[in-house]
């Protein structure tokens, strides 16, 4: 049995409640890993985390995308006086009161958010994180009257087939990847009865995929869970815009002599440095961080192994790292404009993101004056 819940609503805890009561099932499986599951049962889990690993580790805007997610979530929880995810607790609260074994049936999230990340291109990454941004500073109610329509099948449906036509990459990895996955391992779980509990976008897909007499095979299952790696056209890339710039500023050197190029080289400075400086001056950042990313700029704009942000941010991170207590309020402070330049922890991300975009602004202005020196000569 396959019941669809709405994430943020009372009622469906109450749901998940009276049938596993009801139904007394062999096993129940929830939507979620084991890393989301212990999350939701601690409330300091952003206590235990190793900030300067995840930079270092270039996960900081993954982290930064799974919070935004689910800080949106929270704050229509928050209208409704539930915490997000309080259905699949129930439903685990339930089965372990009734001595009913718990399987989680979902993918890793670290994978699920790094093959979402990796699916869409730049101005989709950037549009989309733009309008979740917007969307958690929005005034949005729902009741549970508008919670009740929401799990209805032919809203989920459209819902659905709109966000596959504006987001097709990651409607691809966070719905149909994941019904999928969640069907085979619901099939898998031990118990001839099984009741799941998953949220009610997933219901369709994983009854049709249940229903199919053909079930995942190991390499299916295997890719599934696979992380992402980059394209080596990418990798191209990434080496090739440096390659190209340092290339003109030295044919520049050739062609109009040492003071050129050096006009040239200083331009590039000037025109990463400053862009990027100014994103950590709008994040608020320590002066020593503004200063690192008007050096770090130009250099890393130069290199596709790390970007101005990660470095910026590492040492924003070093020299005003997040207290205990704005830890622990870090899903509150992120539901406010205010609350992100106010918590050290939503700060840093704050200077992760505007140096970026202060070093990708610097490089298109720098790279399209150096090569209209060169050629325009």
């Amino acid at each position: 049995m396959v019941v669809g819940t709405a994430h943020i609503s009372r009622e469906s805890a109450d749901l998940v409640r009276s049938v596993i009561e009801r139904e007394r099932p062999d096993a129940v499986c929830i939507e979620l890993d084991q890393q989301r599951f212990d999350a939701l049962e601690r409330q300091d889990r952003f206590e235990g985390l190793d900030l300067r690993q995840v930079i270092r580790s270039q996960q900081l805007a993954t982290l930064m995308l799974s919070l935004v997610m689910a800080t949106y979530q929270r704050r229509l929880g928050l209208e409704l006086g539930v915490q997000p995810g309080t259905e699949l607790l129930e439903a685990a609260k339930t089965a372990k009161e009734l001595g009913i074994p718990v399987h989680m049936g979902d993918r890793d999230v670290r994978v699920t958010m790094r093959r979402a990340w990796a699916a869409m291109g730049f101005w989709r990454r950037l549009w989309l994180f733009s309008s979740m941004m917007a969307g958690m500073f929005d005034k949005v109610e729902l009741s549970e009257d508008d919670l009740r329509d929401l799990r209805s099948e032919d809203v989920l449906s459209r819902l659905m087939r709109e966000l596959g036509e504006a987001f097709p990459g990651l409607k691809r990895v966070l719905i149909d990847e994941r019904d999928r996955y969640l069907a085979e391992r619901i099939r898998r779980t031990p118990g001839q009865h099984v009741v799941a509990v998953v949220g009610a976008g997933h219901v369709e897909g994983i009854r049709a995929a249940l229903e199919s007499e053909t079930p995942e095979t190991p390499e299916a299952m295997a890719e599934l869970d696979e992380m992402p790696v980059a394209s080596p056209v990418w990798k191209w890339v990434g080496w090739g815009i440096p390659v190209l710039i340092l290339s003109a500023i030295a044919a520049i050197g050739l062609r109009q002599g040492a003071a050129a190029a050096g006009e040239s080289l200083w331009f590039w400075v000037l025109a990463n440095g400053i862009p990027a400086s100014l994103g950590a001056v709008i994040a608020l950042a320590h002066p020593a961080t503004i200063v690192s990313a008007f050096v770090a700029a130009p250099i890393t704009s130069l290199t596709p192994v790390i970007g101005a942000g990660y470095v910026t941010a590492f040492v924003q991170s070093y020299l005003r790292p997040p207290l205990v207590r704005e830890l622990r309020r870090v899903s509150e402070d992120a539901t406010s404009a205010r609350g992100w330049w106010r918590n050290r922890l939503l700060r840093i991300f704050l200077v992760f993101v505007f140096t970026t975009l202060g070093s990708i602004i610097g490089t298109a202005v720098g790279g399209a004056e150096i090569l209209t020196n060169l050629f325009g000569a």
